[in-house]
């Protein structure tokens, strides 16, 4: 969902000022799994106490920005309440998410809160080995943590960011936290009434957003990226409201300059003339010493179905556009270990069916039909989440303060300074003050 992730400001300052994992704990007690339907003008403003100063200043000039986030968690709030009512939510592996969520989080704020006073410190390490050893040996706690770390590393190499089962080693730091975290948890809850109002309030709001922020993820990835997936229809009809868009005259271009080619024309003036590659089109469309798998295979397999000195029958598409192929030879060349290897030299005029966003000169060209399928997805889009945002309501009150601390100022930077510090980047001279070694002379004698 691209609308999800764009702007959300607030929500970024919220779930980062400080607290990492957040669980909702009802208040003095029993825990409940609810969403969040409004958020008050105090709300708003105890979420954002803790957050970066400098986050919040910006946040703070600019009333369209404030009122833009405002609106990106409306929907994301929306879209987390249409899961509940999915049933997303009772989904057993969820309710064990759900649950890792809340112990994670209460043994985060507890910790930070119990141990204020003692400074910068490791988490959790007031919690000894001998209470991860009591941990362990009451009935029933080794086996949730094996059912717990199976789930993770399933849902991580699903997700493709774990390729390999993790060491002895990296088990045993997972297991040993894994026990602090519920030690913690279960001690915050034990003396929530102690820990004051505000602190439960707090903690109450960030986890509803923790919690929402995780199913409004889920829910967006199992149902809504389906709903707003371009379908072949779609996109044939987008092209013929669109003809701009439409790349029979790319494919006609092509064409018309593979005439050309197999006619007798230069092929090399050809490619300088005509190609939209800048990679090689000032060398005459070649590429030398291609080894095999380096290309696209469509382009590749139409290369090297010739013989030296043949072109390509027809344009061969990709994903890139047209490319007129002409094979220039065919040989070995070296791989990373030294090994010889299957190459070939190639020569091609690409007409481009890509396009680049002008509002982003940094962003990748994309393919026309990435292009038309954005284009296409985005509509729907907008379309599915308005629905959403319409069956489920979410009050947030605009009119809360974003109170910045006092900063200290910062001194001004005089041009000397400023001189010393490119002298410094350039050459690595020091800044005033400051004293640097001279470099070892290099011992001459053989």
């Amino acid at each position: 969902m691209s609308t999800l992730g764009k702007g959300l400001t607030i929500l970024t300052i919220i779930l980062l000022a400080g607290i990492g994992l957040v669980v909702w704990k009802a208040k003095y007690g029993a825990h409940k799994d609810e969403g969040i339907t409004h958020l008050t003008k105090e709300d708003m403003e105890i979420l954002l106490k803790d957050a970066n100063p400098m986050m919040l200043k910006r946040l703070a000039e600019d009333p369209e920005m404030k009122k833009k986030q405002v609106e990106n968690i409306r929907e994301f709030l929306a879209i987390a309440s249409q899961a509940r009512k999915s049933g997303l939510a009772k989904d057993e592996a969820v309710k064990s998410e759900l649950e890792d969520v809340r112990a994670e989080v209460l043994a985060v704020n507890y910790d930070r809160e119990k141990n204020k006073d003692k400074g910068q410190g490791p988490p959790f390490a007031s919690v000894t080995k001998e209470e991860v050893d009591a941990f362990y040996q009451t009935a029933g706690n080794e086996a949730k943590f094996e059912q717990f770390i199976k789930r993770k590393i399933e849902e991580a190499k699903k997700e493709g960011k774990l390729t390999k089962d993790p060491t002895e080693e990296e088990l045993a730091q997972v297991k040993d936290l894994y026990a602090k975290v519920r030690i913690y948890a279960k001690e915050a809850e034990e003396k929530a009434a102690g820990l004051g109002e505000d602190y439960n309030r707090q903690v109450e709001l960030q986890v509803k957003l923790q919690q929402s922020q995780y199913l409004t993820r889920l829910y967006a990835e199992k149902v809504l990226a389906e709903k707003v997936k371009a379908t072949d229809e779609e996109v044939q009809k987008y092209i013929a409201e669109h003809p701009e868009f439409d790349p029979k005259d790319k494919k006609s271009k092509a064409e018309e300059i593979l005439q050309r080619a197999k006619g007798g024309e230069d092929f090399t003036k050809l490619a300088r003339e005509f190609s939209e590659d800048p990679g090689s089109k000032e060398k005459g469309g070649l590429y030398e010493s291609v080894k095999t798998g380096q290309m696209l295979p469509e382009f590749e397999q139409a290369a090297l179905a010739l013989e030296p000195g043949q072109i390509a029958p027809n344009p061969v598409e990709t994903q890139y556009g047209y490319h007129i192929i002409k094979l220039e030879k065919k040989g070995a060349a070296k791989d990373e270990t030294g090994q010889e290897v299957p190459s070939y030299d190639v020569r091609h005029i690409l007409i481009s069916t890509t396009f680049s966003d002008p509002e982003s000169p940094f962003s990748q060209p994309v393919s026309l039909m990435e292009k038309i399928k954005a284009e296409i997805e985005g509509e729907k889009e907008k379309k599915v989440l308005a629905d959403i945002v319409a069956r489920n309501p979410i009050e947030i009150a605009e009119d809360f303060e974003v109170k910045v601390p006092e900063m200290p100022e910062q001194p001004a930077i005089t041009p000397e300074m400023m001189e010393q510090l490119q002298r410094q980047s350039k050459n690595g001279a020091p800044l005033d003050g400051e004293t640097k070694k001279p470099a070892a002379k290099k011992n001459t004698k053989k």
